[in-house]
């Protein structure tokens, strides 16, 4: 089975929900990592909430902040978005998914980065099915 790393500088929002939804809705089909260059000390509170209410995924139990050296190699490494600095992870990203970062915004502008991985997630799961 491939194994899949979604990767950003803090590893706290964004990558977080990416391996959330890949464990969630692929993990039949690829293995779902996050980590970043840098980390944060807990995943955004606000990714957790509405992570929560919207699929009943609990981020804070199953997972937490992990620098790329800590995490498996991947066969995969999708950056969440370079709009807030790329970091260097040894070799090119496969794809990069330029997703806004929310942190700080109101909740519509996370629910709909949250769907966007979401529709994200399922598109990269039927191309490794075919």
């Amino acid at each position: 089975m491939k194994k899949v790393a979604f990767i950003c500088v803090h590893n706290s929002c964004r990558s977080q929900i990416a391996e959330a939804l890949g464990k969630h809705l692929a993990s039949d089909v690829f293995e779902s990592y996050s980590a970043g260059s840098e980390i944060k000390n807990q995943i955004n509170l606000d990714a957790v909430r509405l992570m929560k209410n919207l699929y009943g995924i609990d981020m804070e139990k199953t997972q937490h902040p992990k620098l790329i050296n800590e995490i498996p190699q991947a066969d995969m490494l999708i950056s969440m978005g370079c709009n807030v600095g790329c970091p260097f992870v040894g070799k090119e990203f496969d794809d990069n998914w330029q997703l806004d970062d929310p942190t700080g915004k109101e909740d519509q502008e996370f629910i709909k980065v949250i769907h966007e991985i979401e529709e994200k997630i399922l598109k990269l799961k039927e191309e490794l099915t075919k």
